[in-house]
Formats: C-alpha cells, structure tokens, sequence
C-alpha cells in the first residue's frame, strides 16, 4: 500500500495549483479580445510552457502518475479529437498550436477530478473514468478543461492578479511542492493564502465568467468533434447530485470549478436543442470504467473482492455482465492468479462476440487484456501470438508497447530471435519519430536498442525519455554520454553520433533561449543552469 505522503502529495499540488492558476477571477467573453492582448504577452507562450513543464516533472516522478498503455490510448482517442476540432474551429492559434502539449495524462487517484495545467497539459484522474458511464460525458470534462488553455485562462487570470507574474507564479508552485511534500493539506493552503496575499486572494476568488465561457468554449468543440451534447449536461447533473450525497471531499473537480444552477441550466438548455452525437462505443467506455476503478484502488482486499464478482449475475444485461468479467479478470492478474485471469479473459472476450451489434473496439480491448495477463503470467510467446491476431488498429500503441514488451521478454531469457528483437526496435524508431513527446517508447526503445546492441542509438533514447519527461538538464546529460562513447568506441555509428552532437546543440540552445527569457522577464526563481550566465543573453 503506498504511503500516506505519496498518496495524499499529488493531491495536494494538483487542486492547489487548479485553485490557484486555473479558477481565476478574471472578466472574461468570449476569444477574450477585450482583455488585453499586450498583458498576455507579459507571460509569453513560451513561459507558460516551461511552467508546464516544471509542474509535470513533478507530477510524472510522483507514484500517482500512470501510463497505463490502454487506458491512455482511450483517453487520447478522445481527447486528441477535441484537439483537432478546437483547431478547426480556430480557437488554437498558431503559436499556442506549436509551443503547446496538447497531453492528456492519468493519475491514479480515487477523487473526481480533472484539470487544466499551463502549457497545454491536461490531468484526468482514474476516480472521475470511474464515475462517468459513457465517453461523451469524459469527454464534455475535456472539453471544458481544453477551453481553459486555448483561451490561456491561467495566463490572463495571473495578469489580472498581477502583470508581472511570472515570478510569483514560480514562487508559488515552488511553495506548494514543498508543502505537498509534507503530506500536510493545511501547509499548503497556508502557502497559497500566505504567498503574497493580495494577488492569490484575487486568484481564488472563482469566476463565473471564466467558467461559463469554458462551457460555451467547450460545448462547441464537443459538438466539433462529433460527441453528443447531452454528455455535459449529464456530466453537470450527475456532479452535482453526487456531491450533495457525498460531501467527503471526494469531488475536487466541484472545488475548483463550482457548479452552479445557471451553468447546469444553460447546458441542458443546449442539449435539448441540439442532435445527438457518434461518442464511442457504449461497450468500450464500460471495459475502460472498469480498468479505472481496478487500477486506482490495487488494494487486494478489493481486487479479491472484483474476481469474486466472475462474470456477474446470468440475469444482468449483457454490457454489465462483459464489464463485470473484465474487472475481474483484471484484478486476478494483479493478483498473480494467473489462471484464474486466464479463464475470465476467454469468458469475457466470449461474451462479447455475442453482443449486438459487435463492437471490434471493444473486442481489440478484450484481446488486449489475454495479452496483458499472459506478459503478467511470464508467457510471453503466448502473448505474441494473442497480438498477431488483432486485426483492429494492430499498429496503436498498446499493442506496440506490449509487443515489444513481449520481444523483450524472450530475449532475456535467451529464446529471443534477433531479426524479432531489431523489427520491434524499427517499430518503435517510426512510431517515436512521429510521437516525438511519448516518454515512455523513447525508454522502450532504449530497452530493445541496448538488447540489440544499438548502444548510441539506446542513450539518444534514453535523452530523448527524459527531455520528453521535461528534464532539459538530465536529456543533455545523457547526450553528453553518448559523445563520449561515441569518441571512446572504434565503429560506433557516425550517423547515429552526429545526431547526438547535433540534437545535444540543440537542446543547449533551448536551454539558453529559455535561461535569456526568464531572466528578461525578471523571473530569477528557477535553479541556475551550469554554464550560462546572464552575459551569454544577447541585449
């Protein structure tokens, strides 16, 4: 069981910086136009990404950060959508497009939360998958949160606080790191009211505006993007009526963006005259509700709890009871029952060719699951031959990673077959090098580069794992390394070497254009960088 201060940390930093940077008292319409422009540039584009990125190092090195493949590929199916419509519609400009994340990432966290981070960067916990019943009401809570950042809510709303922001801002987060770390919730309430009194009063004052427009903002882009209306108004309602059943401090998300009767009034005005929506599969959003509420509470008393269930009751419509299998399945091969897991997974992808209509989506997820288990259960051949037979979007990630997993496997334990171990390392080459922000294939492909005996090519991968984490510093030092074997080993690969001395220039240079930045800025709140100094800034 993991400890109450990793438990209670991520928590912690995660509402008080939506408290504090994300639910701004700002007077906002909408596209902004009358709040101006010249003040948003006091925090550049470039600035609110870095401040993105220092609070994602954090939130990645925590515990409660998850890339769990599957889930993570649903999530992007529905987030990476509203992305596209929001640039269709024109609320992305250029340079937010190309500066900016655009990532969706999990926590594995039981509260009802989700939140808008600087620089594009947007947290779902597990609890909220949990608590939704269909794709269109997780995606009506991304929606919402996508509006905040292509609208730079947390930009405008500092500048509101104070123009020059960007130091008290860093001060700010700085604190409630420290406070989180302490696993004490009153400390780091003590830090937002105690750090600069004034300006954080005026941030934590909610805005209706800044919400209402979120809404509006963020309905079009559901709309856009093909999902039915309805899922906000459905979300609001089921929102507001768990609160009022449970005022425990489950639901976070309420905290920081407060309902109230006009928001849930004006959304379910909108649904009534608008059409439906495609969403996803209603089979597909169960199996992954269910994966939620496994992963985010491993405790074995409640995965035991979940096998018990099996297949549910013969009665139960046939969603529920395929849901049901799922979890349980889960939950056996986390408990290292691997039979157990084994069986519920057949029942469960059995069940489901028997739905009407057949949803393959769904069936992949299910196939998926076999291959999890057999990996959990040291079979990695049985798992290959699970995936060879996935002929739904066989090339996504999931698969990806678990095929490489599985490649990995055998090779270390010596029945692995090279021309295998070099096809998975070429597989992931292609897919990183169109996904060049996916930390976790950079570090699977430096694991299959190394197998194969790529050496360079495994600690470029290993740089490029953590500049994609956010650690600038750690990616330069892993490149540096690879400069240094590359000019202490005879045949070491020129071309892979002369893009470590190429990729190393770059990333100094970015270095120093975000050390100038900060320091014209007048933000000196970050740790000095080795090397640059305030005369290496052109004036």
């Amino acid at each position: 069981m993991r400890s109450t201060v990793f438990s209670r940390r991520p928590r912690v930093l995660v509402l008080a910086l939506a408290l504090a940077l994300s639910a701004q008292a700002v007077t906002a319409q909408v596209r902004l136009p009358s709040l101006g422009e010249s003040a948003v540039e006091d925090i550049t584009v470039g600035a609110e990404r870095r401040l993105g990125d220092q609070v994602m190092r954090q939130i990645r090195a925590d515990p409660s950060y998850i890339d769990d493949p599957v889930l993570r590929e649903y999530l992007d199916s529905l987030f990476q959508p509203l992305v596209a419509a929001s640039r269709q519609r024109g609320d992305i400009e250029p340079e937010l497009d190309r500066q900016f994340a655009w990532e969706a990432f999990l926590l594995r966290e039981r509260t009802v939360n989700a939140f808008a981070l600087p620089g594009g960067f947007v947290g779902v916990h597990l609890g909220l998958i949990a608590l939704t019943t269909s794709s269109d009401e997780l995606a009506s809570v991304l929606a919402h949160e996508l509006a905040h950042v292509t609208q730079r809510h947390i930009a405008r709303g500092s500048i509101a606080a104070q123009r020059n922001s960007m130091v008290s801002m860093a001060a700010l987060l700085l604190g409630l790191i420290v406070a989180a770390r302490s696993s004490n919730a009153d400390l780091a309430n003590a830090t937002i009211v105690g750090s600069q009194a004034a300006s954080i009063q005026g941030q934590l004052n909610f805005s209706r505006d800044v919400e209402r427009e979120a809404d509006r903002m963020g309905y079009g882009t559901l709309t856009a993007a093909g999902f039915a209306p309805q899922g906000m108004a459905q979300m609001f309602e089921k929102l507001d009526s768990a609160n009022r059943l449970n005022d425990s401090g489950a639901f976070p998300y309420l905290r920081s963006h407060p309902l109230t009767v006009e928001r849930i009034s004006e959304a379910r005005s909108r649904a009534m005259f608008s059409g439906g929506g495609k969403g996803a599969p209603p089979l597909r959003h169960a199996l992954m509700q269910q994966r939620a509420r496994v992963l985010m509470d491993s405790d074995p008393q409640t995965l035991h709890r979940l096998v018990d269930q099996g297949t549910g009751a013969v009665d139960a419509p046939l969603r529920d009871r395929i849901a049901t299998a799922y979890a349980a399945a889960l939950s056996a091969s986390l408990l290292r029952e691997h039979a157990s897991a084994e069986r519920l997974a057949a029942a469960t992808l059995a069940l489901a060719t028997k739905a009407e209509p057949r949803e393959p989506q769904a069936e992949r997820d299910l196939q998926l699951l076999q291959a999890q288990i057999r990996l959990n259960a040291g079979q990695p051949s049985a798992a290959l031959q699970v995936l060879d037979a996935i002929t739904v979007d066989a090339r996504g990630r999931a698969p990806l990673l678990m095929r490489t997993q599985a490649v990995l496997d055998l090779q270390r334990s010596g029945k692995g077959s090279p021309d295998a171990l070099r096809a998975a390392t070429e597989s992931l080459q292609t897919w990183v090098t169109d996904h060049p922000a996916d930390a976790g294939a950079w570090s699977q492909l430096a694991a299959t580069a190394d197998a194969a005996g790529f050496k360079l090519r495994a600690v470029r991968a290993e740089a490029e794992a953590r500049y994609a984490s956010g650690d600038v510093n750690g990616a330069i030092d892993r490149l540096r390394a690879g400069q240094a074997a590359a000019r202490g080993a005879a045949g070491q690969d020129f071309i892979e070497a002369s893009v470590i001395d190429a990729r190393l220039r770059e990333l100094r240079a970015q270095l120093r254009r975000a050390f100038c930045e900060a320091r014209a800025s007048g933000d000196n709140s970050g740790p000095p960088i080795e090397g640059l100094e305030v005369r290496d800034c052109p004036r």
